[in-house]
Order: C-alpha cells, then sequence, then structure tokens
C-alpha cells in the first residue's frame, strides 16, 4: 500500500491541480487547527476541504456534459475505402551505384 499511495497522489494531482491545491491547504490548516486547538483555524480547513471536493465533482460533470455535446468526428475514412497498403518485407536490397 505504501508504493501505491504516491502513485494515487500523483495522478490525482496531475488530473485536477486547482483542486488538489485546495485540499492539500485545507488539510494542512485542519491538522494545524486540531493540534493547536485553534478551532477557528480548524473549521476554516474542513471548509476548504469540502470546498475542493465540491469543486472537483462539479468540474467532472460538466465535462462529462461537455463530452456528452460533442459530435463524434472521424478523420479518417472507413477501413473499406481504403486501398491495401503493400507488405513489407525484411530483405535488404543493395545500394545502386
Amino acid at each position: 500500500m505504501n508504493a501505491l499511495w504516491p502513485r494515487i497522489l500523483k495522478s490525482a494531482y496531475r488530473k485536477e491541480p486547482i483542486s488538489s491545491f485546495i485540499v492539500i491547504v485545507g488539510a494542512v490548516d485542519a491538522v494545524i487547527g486540531g493540534v493547536g486547538e485553534r478551532w477557528s483555524l480548524l473549521s476554516f480547513g474542513i471548509m476548504m476541504v469540502m470546498l475542493a471536493i465540491v469543486l472537483r465533482w462539479w468540474q467532472s460533470q460538466r465535462r462529462e456534459a461537455e463530452l456528452a455535446e460533442q459530435p463524434v468526428t472521424h478523420f479518417l475514412p472507413p477501413s473499406s475505402s481504403r486501398p491495401a497498403l503493400p507488405m513489407l518485407s525484411t530483405t535488404k536490397r543493395k545500394p545502386h551505384r
């Protein structure tokens, strides 16, 4: 599990850097507030983490809606309309002089 944890964090941070940064800041604030018995900092940190979770959910919902609206575009014609390519050979040819 120890080797898997950094991979999960890196992939999450690369996918959503803004909300991941907000989660990190909120978690640090919550830990500092909880250890130091500063309840306002603890509540601020918890609110930041909740905000980041809502932001990530909202971004994923918006992205799914955008993908559903986009029409599928094909850049290549169907494979049946293309002529077959010649087979490649592995024999070496002698250079012409």
